[in-house]
């Protein structure tokens, strides 16, 4: 912290947004923008040239979305907790699906059996919580798409109610919608991303001490 770092009044008392918060902030914004891009960008590659090569995109969006996760701000710490497992169960069931169909025959497989749902759902649950988070603190109409879409499309496309094109073309709206979140979010102030860190400070205050 320094002298120039603002100052807030918080529920529980005063907080300061340092530079360490700030470039959290920022790891956060781009995280979620690669995210996003790296979503848009392989069902793109899927619809124009096919299955091969477009796993590739799976790295920089599982990495994103895990980033995202790791300097993301939330007050419930069960929450953000759950979050992390559903995306670390995401990144394993693609893993398991990418060595038991071959990496340029995934996506064929997932279309033909959409049974792997239930294996690389998860990566899509924690981007939806992501969504929701950003709808219940900012409000933004793209962040509640982005957080209905999601398991609309997997869902719907599990229980077999909507066809594979639906369920892509309802993928590569949240994918842009993503974008479009995390491209807005650079105009605003760290701290409305920080949030009132009092709560923070509060809710760990409330933690049993760990014992020897």
């Amino acid at each position: 912290m320094t002298t120039g770092d603002p100052q807030f009044e918080g529920v529980y008392g005063p907080y300061t947004i340092t530079s360490i918060d700030r470039r959290e902030v920022q790891r956060y914004r781009i995280s979620l923008l690669v995210a996003g891009l790296a979503m848009t960008a392989g069902l793109v590659h899927w619809w124009q040239f096919g299955d091969r090569w477009a796993w590739v995109w799976l790295v920089p969006l599982m990495a994103g979305l895990g980033l995202a996760l790791h300097w993301i701000h939330i007050y419930l710490r069960p929450l953000h907790n759950a979050l992390r497992l559903f995306w670390l169960t995401g990144c394993l069931g693609w893993g398991l699906l990418l060595m038991q169909a071959g990496p340029n025959e995934a996506l064929t497989t997932l279309v033909e059996q959409p049974l792997w749902i239930l294996a690389i759902g998860p990566l899509f649950a924690a981007l939806a919580g992501i969504g929701f988070k950003e709808f219940f603190c900012f409000q933004r109409p793209e962040a509640i798409g982005l957080t209905l879409l999601l398991p609309i499309a997997l869902l719907g496309r599990l229980v077999g109610i909507i066809s594979t094109s639906l369920c892509a073309a309802f993928l590569l709206i949240a994918g842009l919608l993503m974008v479009l979140l995390a491209l807005r979010k650079f105009g605003m102030e760290a701290a409305a991303d920080v949030g009132d860190k009092s709560v923070f400070a509060y809710l760990d205050s409330q933690r049993p001490a760990s014992t020897p």
